[in-house]
């Protein structure tokens, strides 16, 4: 077994720590003084708490967790489970601290807006090394599993909307209902764009009568790799040759500069891309 580097191990103990404090923070602050329901456990536990007037929510969400990660155990590995359990340590031991902070009075979209992106971007640090919060967070990894191609924040958002249901059912106040499904939405949305944003990129594809130039320019000043396409021009019939090359965001005026200023002539076609995968870009991680 590879024995992961100590900065590596730091990593992930930070991105927990931080993850789970931002999700305790916009929970405690913004959500449940407005008494909005973000989905999953902790929504589930804050019912708990309501109904029953006593106890915390870290309490309930630790207890709860029990059987699901009996399950995660046997279905997603050790290592995830132990991964899992630490996110979920950590996510109980600081809800109910932490509850103990001055909420600040807003208006109930303000703690919309302010509670579901918070919740979302601390729920997407923990699920970047591969952790979880443990609860449906280890539900929704499982249906990922046999869905590959439908993102966390979809699934995540699928399971949260029942227990949104279950919210309504138990306060009967349609406009809390409503209200937290535009924080569910919210939160989602900000869950994909920290575990996919960061990884946008763009491919481009360039024609050009002095495609060695191109390449070369590419290969050295973007330090980026380059394929050749075969293609036949559809008017002239006469044969092409086809760059396509993957470079980031920030590279991309940077491509068009360099592409124009030695052929002015070129043809280019560029277009986003996500999840590039490779060497110079992300490796492929079945988790996210």
């Amino acid at each position: 077994m590879t024995k992961k580097p100590a900065w590596s191990i730091l990593r992930y103990c930070a991105l927990l720590v931080i993850g789970n404090a931002m999700f305790a923070l916009g929970f405690n602050l913004f959500l449940v003084p407005n008494s909005l329901n973000v989905g999953g456990l902790s929504g589930i536990a804050m019912i708990l708490q309501r109904v029953l007037g006593r106890g915390g929510i870290g309490l309930y969400t630790a207890v709860m967790n029990v059987p699901l990660f009996v399950i995660g155990y046997r279905r997603l590995g050790r290592g995830f489970f132990f991964g899992s359990l630490l996110g979920m340590a950590c996510n109980s031991l600081l809800i109910d601290p932490l509850a103990g902070l001055p909420a600040p009075q807003v208006e109930t979209m303000l703690g919309v807006i302010f509670g579901g992106v918070l919740t979302g971007a601390g729920l997407g640090l923990v699920f970047l090394p591969g952790a979880t919060t443990g609860g449906t967070d280890i539900l929704a990894r499982l249906l990922k599993r046999h869905f590959r191609e439908v993102k966390m924040g979809y699934v995540t958002l699928a399971i949260d909307t029942c227990v949104l249901i279950l919210t309504g059912l138990v306060f009967r106040d349609i406009s809390k209902t409503l209200y937290s499904a535009v924080t569910l939405f919210i939160c989602s949305r900000v869950l994909d764009a920290v575990l996919y944003g960061l990884d946008y990129s763009s491919v481009a594809l360039i024609i050009s009568d002095r495609y060695e130039d191109v390449y070369r320019a590419i290969d050295k000043q973007l330090d980026r790799g380059v394929t050749f396409l075969e293609g036949r021009g559809g008017y002239t019939g006469a044969p092409k040759t086809v760059l396509m090359t993957a470079v980031k965001s920030r590279q991309i005026s940077e491509l068009k500069q360099l592409v124009q200023c030695i052929d002015p002539n070129a043809f280019m076609i560029v277009q986003p891309a996500h999840q590039v995968l490779g060497e110079g870009f992300k490796r492929y991680n079945d988790d996210i």
